[in-house]
């Protein structure tokens, strides 16, 4: 089988396509045939060496994907071949086969394409925990997006929704924001044209929003935090923007707010249980129509490069996905 290996930290231009032996699985493992791998930022710094996340070299980055089950090992009988999946893993998704724990596998909805099965995940898990279980946000609360045409972003807005929020987006284009109101904002803010302190009093009738939902850092996350409203929740969910954030703790205590740490990935490792029911009301949420995953592009595996480099250079809106054998 073919893989994107990452053989030496660096861009994505650095990474090459190599054949690797196919997968077999051991005891408690399942071997898939990938269909769709989901594209997210994460990757983008995993092959830098510049996340949480630090695999050993080498490794085939990719954390997310869908496919179809080709082998079980000793003690899986849950699963058999030519079973519809998805499944999370910390690395080995940008490649035609893939090994993984069972218990890192989930069940395909019928009917549902291999493209949006790979788009679930990272993005809506992230967004579910940060904004259901973080933020415990409700009906009638309002709720700043910032960054909100990218696929965290995209699914906060649905979620938000779903939960009888009223929610406002912000973002870098208008072309973007015309992607975040077809999603459900209510809304929308182009910070790189709009005063984003007005522009949020404006939005709020100066009260400030309740939960502030925040992947990107850098430059924004000050005046953002500076008009949260009282008992505001602002949710640290990454640094697109590459900058890191340095705010004044004074803020907090004025507004009575709170700094909440969003880390999906060790949410889902250290509470297994809590996490599964989540995916299970992201997907009877899929079922009906109340989210819609936006994939913006479809990238062959030996294009994963330029997939990356879209990611980093902001030009993917919702999600982008690699289909391994196309």
């Amino acid at each position: 089988m073919k893989a994107i290996v990452c053989n030496a930290w660096g861009l994505p231009d650095t990474l090459v396509v190599e054949d690797q032996p196919d997968a077999v699985p051991g005891p408690g493992q399942i071997a898939i045939d990938i269909r769709a791998a989901g594209v997210n930022f994460p990757d983008v710094l995993i092959i830098q060496n510049k996340y949480q996340f630090k695999p050993s070299l080498p490794f085939i980055p990719g954390s997310e994907l869908a496919g179809v089950v080709l082998s079980v090992g000793e003690g899986v009988t849950q699963y058999k071949a030519g079973d519809q999946v998805i499944a999370f893993s910390a690395q080995g998704a940008f490649a035609q086969q893939i090994v993984v724990p069972a218990q890192a596998v989930m069940p395909m909805p019928a009917g549902m394409d291999f493209d949006i099965a790979a788009a679930i995940t990272l993005t809506y898990g992230t967004s579910h925990h940060a904004v259901v279980d973080r933020a415990q946000l409700k009906a009638g609360e309002t709720m700043l997006v910032l960054g909100a045409a990218g696929g965290v972003g995209l699914a906060a807005i649905e979620i938000g929704k779903a939960l009888g929020a009223r929610v406002i987006a912000a973002a870098s284009t208008d072309e973007k924001l015309a992607i975040c109101r077809a999603h459900g904002a209510d809304a929308t803010i182009n910070y790189s044209t709009e005063d984003l302190r007005v522009a949020i009093k404006a939005a709020t009738d100066g009260k400030g929003p309740d939960v502030i939902y925040d992947p990107v850092g850098g430059i924004y996350a000050e005046p953002a935090f500076r008009s949260i409203g009282w008992r505001g929740r602002y949710l640290v969910v990454g640094f697109a923007n590459g900058e890191i954030p340095k705010l004044p703790l004074n803020l907090t205590l004025l507004k009575g707010a709170s700094l909440v740490g969003v880390f999906w990935g060790e949410f889902a490792k250290r509470e297994p249980k809590a996490n599964l029911a989540a995916m299970r009301q992201l997907m009877g949420w899929l079922a009906d129509g109340t989210i819609k995953p936006h994939i913006s592009g479809r990238y062959a595996l030996a294009d994963t490069a330029q997939a990356l480099n879209d990611m980093a250079a902001r030009k993917v809106t919702g999600k982008v996905v690699i289909q391994p054998y196309k």
